[in-house]
């Protein structure tokens, strides 16, 4: 059973996320104290504010607030070789479904798309991942008829799994590692598979919380204004950096006194 497509779903998230980074940014510029001070809000007015602030903070540079929040995601259709890199991200949690307790002789597997796109190289993939289906079943037979069944049977026959099978997997991150995240994976060097991953997550965040992602969210090269990654690996959308030159890097804008005050409640 081919064909695995991508899913994400946004499961669950800090509640009342802006009124929590809100009061931790407070927090930093304000001799209050955020116990007393927290207060959800109901939107209007007061919501805007609270988001302005958190904006100007993000673009500061100052991301630590950030941490108090989390975002969940029930995650579908990505293959185990995308999973091997998503959580190589360590500030991060992660249940991932078990190819032991699991069994996997019906498993559906991730085409790339350049053998997607060729119908004899797509041929030859798919008759690969039913001829090891097949072995894995008799695998599992021939395990059994020695006794050997269930979980038992199932953590040695996946040995000859490909990493093309599909895996579902549950990630929850702060929204700072988020957008680490996305500064990595969301750029056209990462691999495309988990670039397409982290592009439906950062989607995600942009509609439920845009005061934290907002248009520099993303590749790196979106926040910095220029490309990191030198001649040898740039893409081309955004100008090389010049050696010795920070001229082409757009700067983080720094709160001045007034915001700090305004941050601080004064």
């Amino acid at each position: 059973m081919p064909g695995a497509e991508l899913t994400v779903k946004l499961m669950v998230m800090t509640p009342n996320a802006v009124d929590v980074v809100h009061s931790a940014c407070r927090q930093c510029y304000s001799p209050a104290f955020a116990g007393d001070e927290f207060r959800r809000g109901e939107g209007g007015d007061e919501l805007r504010e609270k988001e302005s602030l958190i904006r100007r903070v993000v673009a500061s540079g100052h991301e630590s607030p950030l941490e108090h929040v989390s975002m969940t995601f029930a995650i579908r259709g990505i293959s185990r070789s995308c999973s091997h890199q998503l959580v190589r991200h360590r500030l991060a949690s992660y249940s991932q479904q078990s190819q032991r307790y699991v069994a996997m002789e019906e498993f559906a597997y991730v085409i790339p798309p350049t053998i997607e796109g060729d119908e004899e190289l797509k041929q030859m993939f798919e008759a690969t991942m039913e001829d090891i289906r097949e072995k894995y079943e008799r695998i599992v037979r021939a395990l059994n008829r020695k006794g050997i069944k269930g979980e038992m049977a199932n953590q040695d026959a996946r040995f000859i799994l490909p990493e093309a099978a599909e895996t579902k997997i549950v990630a929850t991150m702060n929204c700072r590692e988020l957008l680490h995240f996305f500064s990595v994976r969301c750029c056209n060097r990462a691999q495309w598979e988990i670039r397409r991953l982290a592009d439906e997550m950062l989607r995600i965040c942009k509609e439920e919380l845009p005061s934290i992602f907002g248009k520099e969210a993303g590749a790196k090269c979106e926040r910095l204004g220029y490309c990191p990654e030198g001649a040898r690996y740039t893409c081309g959308k955004y100008p090389l950096k010049e050696k010795g030159d920070g001229g082409e890097r757009r700067r983080k804008p720094q709160m001045n006194a007034d915001e700090r005050g305004r941050a601080g409640g004064a």
